[in-house]
């Protein structure tokens, strides 16, 4: 080590200081792998997994659910699809109407809700979660949008008028519509447009700017795809609307597979005639078809369902638990015999010391 005189810098050195962690002298557990180890653990997975397995599909199996595609519903006033009828240029922006009659084979006990299902597309590309301002969906509206909005963080490049909310999520906001009759009960089934997104979602993440919100709204303008002000989202209930609106807040927590369902409405179980759920029997369901998913090969579906405490119909899980738990067991019992065959076969080799020498 150089000599150094009292005052002067001391020299630099790149070696690591001396502790435990950086020179790696912390002390360390190293598990050893024995049959008497392995083997209860194989076995003891299996039979933990394997009930917990058939009790999930059991959940899933006592949900009632019925799915119906209207990718191609035919419209109410021609021959056309309605699908064909927006996909047309001229008819970009406008409404069509479909009527699908169904039947409910069975009764839907307890809460029903109503679900749209999408396939084939792809919420969870990088660039499309990332389009969003996160600032604007608090109520901290700027003249100058977040950049990751862009291209959609303008109505007009040259006029500089900011939109609201901004980005590709917003924009594409699904915007079908529906009614549901019942032909048994000769009545409307009501639907609740609220409490269908997360409590988190409501409370903290979206907050509408302070005042009156077509007022602060004044300066901006609504997405490029929408139909409607961000202002009237929801006609009927006042404080539906804005940047804490439901359906749009539901939309913004983008799915994860490009095959997904999200909440749409919940039936009012306190009317009469729904409190016990919805009865087996003939619907009727009305569709104010105005969002396009032909273009990228896309399919709509609308899905009324029941749900347990584990939420809704979803037997992945408990056949996960099911195979995890039986290749754990299938394991463990090809391990067992090959540990008892080896230890039959080769019982001398155990009484062989690694220290033991041949010398006297």
């Amino acid at each position: 080590m150089p000599e150094t005189v009292e005052g002067a810098e001391v020299p630099k050195t790149k070696r690591p200081s001396d502790s435990a962690f950086k020179q790696q002298r912390l002390p360390a557990w190293q598990p050893v792998l024995t049959a008497g180890t392995v083997l209860p653990a194989f076995f003891l997975i299996g039979i933990v997994f394997i009930p917990i397995g058939v009790l999930l599909l059991i959940s899933s199996n006592s949900i009632t659910e019925f799915v119906y595609d209207y990718t191609h519903c035919v419209s109410d006033t021609g021959n056309q699809t309605c699908a064909e009828i927006i996909s047309r240029s001229s008819n970009k922006g406008t409404d069509c109407e479909c009527t699908i009659a169904f039947e409910l084979p069975e009764d839907f006990l307890g809460k029903v809700y109503l679900y749209y299902g999408m396939t084939n597309y792809y919420q969870n590309h990088r660039r499309y979660v990332k389009s969003r301002d996160d600032d604007q969906l608090l109520g901290r509206l700027s003249s100058t949008p977040s950049s990751d909005c862009a291209p959609f963080a303008y109505i007009d490049e040259e006029e500089q008028k900011p939109i609201a909310p901004c980005g590709a999520i917003a924009n594409s906001l699904f915007s079908d519509r529906f009614e549901m009759y019942s032909v048994t009960l000769d009545r409307k089934v009501p639907l609740l447009q609220t409490e269908i997104a997360w409590p988190s979602d409501r409370q903290i993440k979206f907050r509408n700017p302070d005042g009156d919100l077509e007022e602060a709204l004044r300066g901006f303008s609504s997405p490029k795809a929408w139909n409607r002000p961000l202002w009237e989202l929801d006609k009927t209930n006042k404080d539906n609307n804005g940047f804490q609106n439901e359906d749009l807040i539901v939309w913004m927590r983008t799915a994860a597979l490009p095959t997904f369902r999200k909440l749409h409405r919940r039936i009012d179980h306190s009317q009469d005639g729904f409190q016990e759920g919805l009865s087996k029997g003939n619907y009727t369901f009305k569709v104010m078809y105005s969002y396009s998913v032909i273009e990228f090969e896309g399919t709509k579906k609308f899905i009324l369902s029941t749900t347990s405490l584990l939420g809704g119909k979803n037997p992945f899980l408990g056949f996960a638990y099911i195979i995890v738990g039986s290749v754990c067991l299938l394991l463990g019992l090809v391990l067992l015999i090959i540990h008892v065959k080896c230890n039959k076969t080769n019982g001398g080799i155990s009484n062989v010391h690694q220290r033991s020498s041949s010398r006297p």
